[in-house]
């Protein structure tokens, strides 16, 4: 069984990785001993030292948001028209939380592993066609064609009068319509036939310049949809009065709406994913859905086990830091791992390549980084900074990285985490105990160790700007300050 307290490592590369700092917590990356002694300004998230200058010295620092914008603005404008209802106020509920954007990182994520990608997989010149072909499923405009005719999937839909059925009449069946010519894919080039990554004569080469295909904008659509249900989900389950700076969902319609809007927003992605024509690209973000509920039970059954009919068990300190860091990958990382892995998939990435393997360790070791500072900030930052309530975990009963070192500092943590601060003024005995101890120096140390072997394994990838806002999103996520 693998441990959680291990960052992820790519396991296919037949080339040793410089190791840089932090070198000794990249290979077994335990919480680590009370030795902090890092008096590093964490405020500024552009200046950060670079500790790759001598190797790196060619690559150009790039804003990730910037050298993407145009195709995030299309991305979320035309987001906002997957999601019309024929009820008024689901499709208010779907889109709520879309007209008050957030960082949108999981979106970013897919499109820049796919432009640092695309060209390398041994399918990418039939990805390629597929995009350019009328017929073959990959075009812009087939994505957003049903699979099955538009009246039997659409039902009723005042706003599309042309492809729905009305209740009016009595249903008729349409006559068949004869199917039409489907086009036949090229013969494979040679390089799909014969060339593996690691042939030193047939090197892949990224696609000039680099480019999107219509299927990679598409999944990043779907991560973001999936993750916001998760947030419209998560607001009911946890009460949240604010999200982003504005009343949650929950708070502006209602619980139920909200559960409603979640379901809809997943079943408008599972109809969008499907239209992807791609099996091992539905096989994982499916298993996302899987994962952010089942993270979300190990949670209520650390909080609330007893009303829920779990049996009431004592876990050990250690074990607690495995619990917590597996639902940290399962809630947060496991979205951003597989869905920089399924870019990859759409842009010809074949098994047997490292290109799918260099996606999945780096999105899971950004995205247990990402939450960890999360978690740091609930201490640190205040409502206007989060855009929601400060010390919130606090309140719902959840031991997070700063609580669990500073337990190893403070006996006195031990108690209050056994009984979910649930008594008056264990939540602020909980965070001065926190402030009197390293826990969050230490919790950004292991923030910084899992960026730092994200990082690490994009070395295996061409030079590309896309590599090097990829490279600045490791710094980025860990020294942010919102």
């Amino acid at each position: 069984m693998r441990l959680w307290t291990a960052v992820f490592s790519t396991k296919l590369y037949k080339r040793p990785l410089v190791t840089r700092r932090y070198s000794t917590a990249l290979g077994q990356t335990q919480p680590r001993p009370n030795t902090h002694h890092d008096n590093t300004n964490t405020t500024n998230t552009t200046t950060t030292t670079n500790t790759n200058a001598d190797d790196n010295a060619d690559t150009r620092r790039v804003d990730p948001y910037k050298i993407l914008a145009p195709e995030m603005t299309k991305i979320r404008t035309t987001l906002l028209n997957l999601l019309g209802s024929s009820h008024p106020s689901l499709t208010d509920i779907s889109k709520y939380y879309f007209l008050h954007p957030s960082k949108q990182l999981r979106p970013l994520l897919v499109l820049l592993f796919s432009q640092a990608t695309n060209g390398l997989g041994s399918a990418w010149e039939l990805k390629k066609w597929q995009a350019e072909c009328e017929g073959a499923g990959g075009r812009a405009e087939e994505l957003d064609q049903p699979l099955s005719r538009a009246d039997v999937l659409n039902d009723w839909n005042p706003s599309m009068p042309e492809s729905t059925a009305s209740f009016s009449n009595v249903f008729s069946m349409p006559p068949p319509v004869p199917p039409g010519t489907q086009p036949l894919p090229p013969r494979p080039p040679v390089r799909v036939r014969e060339q593996h990554w690691h042939d030193s004569d047939l090197t892949p080469t990224l696609a000039s310049p680099l480019c999107l295909l219509p299927t990679q904008m598409r999944l990043a659509q779907i991560v973001e949809m999936i993750h916001v249900a998760s947030l419209l989900h998560d607001d009911v389950i946890d009460s949240s009065p604010l999200r982003r700076g504005h009343a949650s969902a929950p708070a502006a319609f209602g619980n139920k709406l909200s559960v409603l809007g979640g379901d809809f927003l997943l079943g408008r992605a599972s109809a969008a994913l499907s239209r992807l024509g791609n099996s091992e690209v539905v096989e994982l973000i499916s298993t996302v859905i899987a994962n952010l509920v089942e993270g979300e039970i190990l949670q209520m059954k650390d909080v609330n086990g007893a009303e829920l009919g779990f049996a009431s068990t004592t876990v050990a300190k250690k074990d607690m830091w495995n619990v917590y860091l597996k639902k940290t990958y399962l809630k947060t990382a496991s979205l951003m791992a597989k869905g920089t892995r399924a870019a990859v998939v759409l842009g010809g990435g074949k098994e047997g390549e490292i290109w799918k393997d260099v996606a999945y360790a780096y999105g899971r070791n950004l995205g247990i980084a990402f939450q960890l500072v999360d978690d740091i900030l609930d201490y640190e930052a205040g409502d206007g900074v989060l855009g929601k309530p400060g010390g919130a975990d606090l309140r719902l009963g959840l031991t997070t990285g700063p609580a669990l070192y500073a337990w190893e500092e403070h006996e006195a943590m031990g108690p209050l985490i056994e009984r979910k601060f649930e008594r008056e003024g264990d939540v602020e005995l909980a965070r001065d105990l926190v402030r009197r101890s390293s826990g969050v120096e230490r919790t950004r140390d292991l923030a910084r160790a899992h960026a730092e072997k994200a990082r690490e394994g994009l070395e295996l990838l061409p030079a590309s700007d896309a590599r090097s806002a990829l490279e600045v999103l490791t710094e980025r996520v860990v020294e942010r300050t919102w």
